[in-house]
């Protein structure tokens, strides 16, 4: 799922904005990424991007940092309304991006956004950097590794203490505990089962009883991903836990074996088979460590004239499985069909 590199190619970041700077750019420094430059209207963001890492550089402009030819990836970090249309600007440029999540907020664009990059012979990846976190990582390579034989079944629930997002701008949307937060949890699930499309999705958002009235977005959400072979995924997000670490639980059922762990503020990870129970050890934290592995990967990609684990086609199934969910959230629970 990831690799490293020895060759060191520069990195443009547009859109230096709070994650980026609690997150990439830790990360990436950390990594000995060499992040070359940045691009963002707001000037506090740059100051704070550059107190990070005070070698960046300050771009005027989106179009003066994709003609500088030291620049070879480049991060796209901004709101989702305008990143289509940023991603596209620097395909055409001649760079690779990794794009943040969702990379588009409608299967249409999210196939144009493909299309590009096949056009245009440019990288597409997206950054799901779940992936890489810990518990998920150590729980994937032993999936990979036939460890616990065919995945059959994954349950994940949010164990939380409220919503994150209150006096934010993602307590405005609608369906913000699906669409912009379990798209991660949709994602590691698909990538459980193999890369499959659901034959089915079923989802609902609700106010839980203790939300306070000041919030909008629903707290409460369930996904359930049906697969054509009878095989399941599950996400559940009580809204608001009380009394225990806060965690994400996940367990993975296999037909030789069970994953069981959590990721997220409590992080763990244990192997149970037939004949032993084994606690997996574990190094780092989702953020920022695992904001390191999506570039990591696409730079190696490209220097081995691979397809990146994350590129833009693979996530299409993340896309058209959280639109799923939205839209079935939309009619209350019932099921809908992933677009194809």
């Amino acid at each position: 799922m990831g690799s490293t590199i020895d060759h060191a190619m520069g990195i443009g970041i547009i859109g230096a904005g709070n994650i980026v700077q609690i997150a990439h750019l830790p990360a990436y420094r950390a990594a000995g990424l060499p992040v070359v430059s940045a691009f963002d209207p707001d000037p506090v963001a740059i100051e704070a991007a550059q107190r990070i890492i005070p070698e960046i550089e300050v771009a005027p402009s989106v179009e003066a940092l994709l003609a500088d030819d030291r620049i070879e990836f480049v991060d796209i970090a901004t709101h989702p309304s305008i990143r289509p249309a940023l991603v596209e600007q620097a395909l055409r440029a001649g760079k690779h991006v990794l794009s943040q999540k969702p990379f588009a907020d409608d299967i249409e664009t999210a196939r144009r956004m493909v299309a590009v990059a096949a056009e245009t012979g440019s990288t597409l990846a997206v950054n799901p950097n779940g992936r890489w976190a810990p518990a998920w990582h150590g729980a994937t390579q032993l999936i990979e590794d036939g460890i616990i034989g065919e995945v059959v079944a994954v349950t994940h629930e949010f164990q939380k203490y409220g919503w994150w997002g209150i006096e934010t701008p993602f307590d405005k949307l609608e369906h913000a505990a699906i669409h912009d937060y379990a798209i991660h949890w949709i994602d590691i699930s698909l990538v459980w089962m193999g890369g499959v499309l659901p034959r089915a999705v079923r989802a609902r958002n609700y106010r839980t009883p203790t939300q306070p009235s000041e919030s909008y977005t629903p707290w409460g959400a369930w996904i359930e991903l049906e697969f054509a072979d009878g095989r399941n995924a599950f996400v559940r997000a009580p809204g608001r836990v009380v009394g225990r670490a806060e965690a994400h639980a996940f367990e993975v059922f296999g037909t030789t074996g069970t994953l069981r762990g959590s990721e997220l503020g409590s992080q763990a990870l244990s192997l149970e088979t037939f004949d032993r129970i084994e606690q997996i050890p574990l190094e780092g934290a989702w953020f920022p460590d695992a904001f390191a592995g999506p570039m990591l990967e696409l730079q190696a990609a490209v220097l081995e004239g691979r397809t990146p684990s994350h590129d833009a086609t693979n996530n299409l199934l993340t896309i058209a499985t959280t639109l799923a969910a939205v839209e079935s959230a939309e009619l209350d629970g019932i099921a809908v069909v992933p677009e194809r």
